[in-house]
């Protein structure tokens, strides 16, 4: 009976150390396990490294076109990323966007439904809804225009019944109405010292960040079948428990952590277990994404190893409990240790949930 006994003795033992290898990854896991960055932006005709990068890595990419001055024009933008999902249809998906200009004719919301109809059928799976409207856009009369604006009600309605993902970016992070030494993460100080025509709390003639939140939620009151991924964790990324009850009032919402994880970090640094609690919890609605892109002066080489870093980075702070340095933060941060359930989701079931279209190989 004593021999019977110590295999089950060991058994017992050795259970809670396999359930813990199981229940987690490691960075030993990081090219093993099928990803997805879900908000990037490539922009270069060639972009073999970038695919070899993807390929080593095992990720994927949408690569999401923005009307933003300093990346290039909407239809260079377009062109390269059709290009690059038509070529490679298994690791690159896109979404399309569109040009405020002449927002105010009439003819307008029908021309602009006409052409993202086009970038559907081209292949986009979703449309970008870029911050100018609510921190540049003005009318005729030289009113800034929010996002909630009802002429813009035609364009998404007609968006909601094509049934096409919006990836709303609306404000900047909440650091942008700090005073620099009252900001939380050290890229946020760098950009608006930097760029101070950006930075809103030297602006107070401008919409205060409540005043962009309650826009975006009020244009996702107007339409409530309109299907809709908030990029930069809805601009909450300051607060998880304002997110969370974000995401309680608008349960058809997902929401990407693109450029906003040091956010997330300085938070875990402050109560670790609640940030983790938060991905727990709402681990179906959570998409990875880096918001990486080549600048113009980056060549590609650069640009692959930036990415590198940064993909691997990232999985350290949501696989691992090392505690390591990240430039965001001057002290060190503890990783969060997800389980795999939730990682997977993160970083790879979530997304292709939201854009079913994307990453099929070509028939």
């Amino acid at each position: 009976m004593r021999w019977t006994l110590i295999p089950a003795v060991l058994a017992a033992l050795l259970a809670p150390l396999d359930a813990a290898a199981a229940s987690g990854y490691t960075m030993a896991d990081f090219a093993k396990v099928p990803k997805i960055d879900a908000h990037l932006h490539l922009h270069g005709d060639s972009q073999q490294a970038w695919l070899a990068l993807a390929r080593k890595d095992n990720f994927r990419a949408l690569t999401i076109n923005v009307d933003y001055p300093d990346f290039p024009s909407l239809a260079q933008q377009r062109r390269v990323a059709s290009t690059l999902a038509h070529q490679h249809p298994e690791l690159v998906a896109w979404a399309a966007t569109f040009s405020t200009d002449g927002f105010e004719r009439p003819e307008w919301s029908a021309a602009t439904l006409k052409d993202l109809d086009g970038a559907v059928a081209d292949g986009a799976v979703g449309v970008k809804v870029w911050k100018n409207i609510g921190m540049s856009l003005r009318d005729s009369q030289g009113k800034l225009v929010m996002v909630d604006d009802a002429r813009f009600d035609q364009l998404f309605d007609g968006l909601a019944q094509r049934r096409v993902m919006v990836l709303g970016h609306q404000g900047e992070p909440h650091n942008c109405w700090l005073p620099i030494e009252q900001m939380t993460v050290n890229n946020d100080r760098e950009y608006f010292a930097a760029h101070p025509a950006y930075h809103m709390y030297a602006h107070p003639e401008m919409p205060g960040y409540e005043q962009q939140m309650a826009a975006r939620d009020r244009l996702l009151d107007k339409h409530p079948t309109l299907r809709f991924t908030g990029v930069h964790l809805a601009s909450l990324e300051w607060d998880v428990t304002r997110l969370a009850q974000f995401l309680d009032a608008h349960p058809g919402v997902n929401v990407d952590v693109a450029a906003r994880i040091g956010q997330l970090q300085y938070q875990s640094q402050r109560n670790r277990e609640r940030v983790r609690a938060f991905f727990i919890k709402y681990q179906d609605r959570l998409m990875y994404g880096s918001d990486l892109e080549q600048s113009a002066e980056q060549d590609n080489a650069g640009f692959v190893a930036d990415m590198d870093q940064v993909w691997r980075r990232d999985w350290r702070y949501f696989v691992t409990t090392d505690r390591f340095k990240v430039p965001e933060l001057d002290q060190p941060v503890q990783g969060l240790a997800l389980p795999r359930a939730v990682v997977d989701k993160l970083y790879r079931i979530n997304a292709e949930k939201a854009y079913p279209r994307a990453w099929h190989k070509a028939q």
